[in-house]
């Protein structure tokens, strides 16, 4: 497939976003393909990049899925939303302070209206859930979140650009099951070795994505997977060894320095700490 145009306003901030990338991965999608799935959905940058005529997207996080409802269905109200959380923020000790209002109310009731601000919000995206009780975490970011105004803007662009997409709430391996011949899946799950603090990656299991795979590729769909290639963490290299002839074609991307490890080193610089992602499609180019 050709290299589409960069498509650079992000909806929301979300570490691992693939968008300034999704050219690339994009152009090696084929060109034949009927309906475009994404069953991890997350920020959606190679959804809004590619902006499909068919598609179908998903993820298992109910408060991100309203955002996509709200997005396709009713733009108005998701711009509503960060609007009211937004107002009046003039210094970052204000967006501190709302930051903490809105997590609260977010924790003792999940709704996309918070999740929408506090993903602008946080700090660099990294939506990360505790384990005792399954509340965000994350702290406030370092900058003020973007005006009204310009997320209002980056909504009615995102809303045109989705208007093909359906969107579900459900588990990953659902959406694989509405695949068919013909079609094309594009998968970026978590990495669940180096982004284990972050959401969906302690109950992932990528065998089981492995499985789900297999099976779509038995009955004709094509399927796209980026998974981490090379992350230093630490001494450890991590590399994926994945099951005999499930992959046809491999391709890296190099997509920067990590903002999750930035992170959780304390925000310290990251020279040479480059994150590349394996590209790997069961089908030839």
């Amino acid at each position: 497939m050709p290299e589409p145009a960069p498509f650079k306003p992000q909806l929301i901030k979300w570490v691992g976003n693939k968008q300034r990338f999704a050219p690339k991965i994009i152009s090696l999608f084929p060109d034949d393909s009927k309906t475009y799935f994404e069953p991890f959905l997350g920020s959606g940058g190679v959804l809004g990049t590619l902006s499909p005529k068919y598609a179908v997207a998903s993820d298992i996080l109910r408060p991100l899925m309203d955002i996509w409802f709200a997005l396709r269905n009713e733009p108005d109200e998701l711009i509503s939303w960060y609007a009211n959380r937004r107002r009046d923020l003039e210094t970052h000790n204000e967006v501190v302070k709302r930051y903490a209002e809105v997590l609260a109310n977010f924790n003792a009731h999940p709704n996309g209206a918070d999740f929408v601000f506090l993903t602008r919000s946080c700090y660099g995206g990294v939506v990360r859930f505790r384990k005792a009780d399954g509340g965000m975490s994350t702290p406030c970011g370092a900058h003020m979140p973007i005006s009204s105004d310009s997320f209002a803007k980056r909504v009615r662009v995102w809303h045109e650009r989705v208007l093909g997409t359906d969107f579900y709430c459900q588990d990953y391996r659902e959406t694989f099951e509405m695949a068919a011949a013909g079609d094309l899946i594009y998968c970026d799950p978590p990495y669940s070795d180096s982004q284990s603090i972050l959401y969906g990656a302690q109950r992932f299991d990528l065998s089981e994505l492995f499985e789900a795979i297999d099976k779509a590729k038995s009955r004709g769909v094509r399927v796209a997977l980026s998974i981490d290639g090379s992350k230093k963490s630490g001494l450890k290299k991590i590399l994926l060894d994945y099951p005999r002839g499930m992959f046809e074609t491999e391709a890296a991307i190099t997509v920067g320095r990590s903002m999750l490890h930035r992170f959780q080193m304390g925000g310290e610089s990251l020279e040479g700490d480059v994150v590349k992602d394996r590209l790997l499609l069961t089908y030839t180019i």
